[in-house]
């Protein structure tokens, strides 16, 4: 071991790696590509999917996870931040990695890292590309962590590469136009490997570097389409050839159907084999913690969602308003200083009856008075100290007639589930 006694736990270790660097995030490739090279990753054997975007990320991987998994392949998903435990950041064939799985990586990372120090994220990504590796599977899905060019996740050389959307996000890091944005989340392109673009309208500065790249483009609503119904979808698009594809009378998923979208063009290029059977039983179970989320709070349904930013609660707020309106939705809002906080709340404002606004924990949150700041007068508003809080009054009060939203932060959402396992 490198610089100091072994920790022995999974806790330990998370202790340590998020106390061993001078700052939380420190964009660049250099420090963890040196890492990874003592590592031998080894992914020969493996599709390797990596996954940018500023929202659908997420269900992305999971929805592409659920018809490889239909399908009988074996995969890995990286992904981030975890909601209750850490091990949801890594999944081995659907299910979290264990623990000792988890201490064997951070063990070896600190075995051959040296003098480098490593952040918290990039301990954890090179942890999951360690056991990926050594699991040697069919595919290997990764989610970006903010941006693409320098997310640590890049290291790794993608078969396909997929952007999801691209929204005014994390502006202090990536630059603060869509054209900016774009060209970060476009460095996880790769020359001659083709990158799916879940947006029908991307950046010119995505086009231009697939362009510098030689990388095939598949566009939304250009080279790929969706038609929906109430009960069903139609998908068409284009194989590795250029033929093209067509499938009808998919089942409706959970998750959002352009992401859906998107995945079954990545699989026609990556997994052109692939049944319909294996897409439609995919479709059907794919799921995400936090995304439109169902859950019970007393005699009332409660919806949970980690919904920061304008793009997506305007996405939020469109199913909320497909819904059958006959309840009163009170809305529980924590949201982080450094986002789109009145754009959120206006994107809100048509589903929501009543506002409990939570402070949240840490340099970045909000309190509640500065949330009310910005939700104006004539309102019913009431203010929480913690998300629990607002919920343990919430929970004797409500009926049938009521549906209650939680949203505005992972760390809204993440207080919300602590909170329910306890109940």
């Amino acid at each position: 071991m490198s610089n100091s006694i072994a920790a022995k736990s999974l806790a330990d270790w998370l202790a340590r790696i998020e106390a061993g660097h001078p700052t939380e995030i420190d964009l660049g490739l250099d420090r963890v590509s040196q890492v990874a090279g003592r590592l031998n990753l080894n992914f020969s054997q493996s599709k390797v999917i990596t996954v940018a975007g500023t929202n659908g990320k997420g269900s992305s991987c999971s929805l592409l996870e659920a018809i490889l998994q239909a399908d009988g392949k074996s995969t890995g998903v990286y992904s981030s931040p975890h909601f209750i435990d850490y091990n949801e950041r890594i999944r081995i064939n659907g299910l979290n990695a264990d623990n000792e799985v988890i201490v064997d990586a951070f063990e070896a990372i600190d075995a051959v890292r040296g003098e480098i120090s490593l952040t918290y994220f990039e301990y954890g990504t090179l942890a999951a590309l360690k056991i990926f590796s050594d699991a040697q599977l069919d595919f290997v899905i990764l989610e970006v962590g903010l941006g693409g060019r320098l997310d640590a996740v890049n290291i790794i050389d993608a078969d396909i590469a997929v952007i999801t959307s691209i929204a005014l996000d994390h502006i202090d890091w990536l630059g603060d136009s869509l054209e900016s944005i774009g060209r970060e989340k476009a460095g996880i392109f790769r020359a001659a490997k083709p990158a799916v673009i879940g947006l029908a309208q991307p950046p010119r500065s995505i086009i231009q570097h697939s362009s510098e790249l030689n990388t095939p483009l598949y566009i939304r609503d250009q080279d790929f389409h969706m038609d929906l119904s109430a009960v069903s979808w139609n998908w068409a698009g284009l194989d590795k050839l250029g033929e093209h594809i067509a499938y009808l009378d998919l089942p409706l998923p959970k998750l959002p159907v352009r992401n859906a979208a998107t995945v079954l063009q990545v699989l026609s290029l990556i997994a052109p084999d692939c049944p319909i059977e294996a897409i439609h039983k995919g479709l059907a179970t794919a799921d995400l913690t936090g995304r439109m989320q169902r859950a019970q709070l007393g005699d009332a349904e409660m919806i949970l969602d980690v919904a920061h930013n304008p793009e997506a609660a305007t996405y939020l707020a469109q199913q909320l308003l497909a819904e059958p309106a006959n309840k009163k939705r009170t809305l529980v809002l924590g949201m982080l200083k450094d986002k789109d906080r009145e754009a959120v709340i206006e994107a809100l404002k048509p589903v929501v009856d009543s506002w409990k606004l939570v402070s949240l924990e840490g340099p970045r949150a909000s309190t509640a008075a500065e949330l009310k700041n910005l939700l104006g007068s004539n309102l019913e508003v009431d203010l929480y100290d913690s998300t629990q809080a607002a919920l343990s009054e919430l929970e004797g009060s409500l009926s049938s007639d009521d549906q209650v939203l939680v949203c505005g932060s992972f760390l809204t959402v993440t207080e919300a589930l602590a909170w329910l396992k306890t109940r």
